[in-house]
């Protein structure tokens, strides 16, 4: 079953974005490089609860 979780900006430490993960298929986080508006760049977002 997908679970929702956060990104988290690597940079300022913002949560810009919700997806879902499928934790029965994926036990590493999610990164993924995607637009800031506070920093207003593209950084790396990691996975947060």
């Amino acid at each position: 079953m997908a679970d929702v979780v956060g990104l988290e900006c690597t940079e300022c430490k913002r949560r810009n974005y919700v997806t879902t993960v499928n934790k029965k298929k994926q036990s590493k986080k999610l990164e993924k490089k995607k637009f800031c508006r506070w920093c207003n760049k593209h950084t790396l977002h990691k996975e947060t609860k």
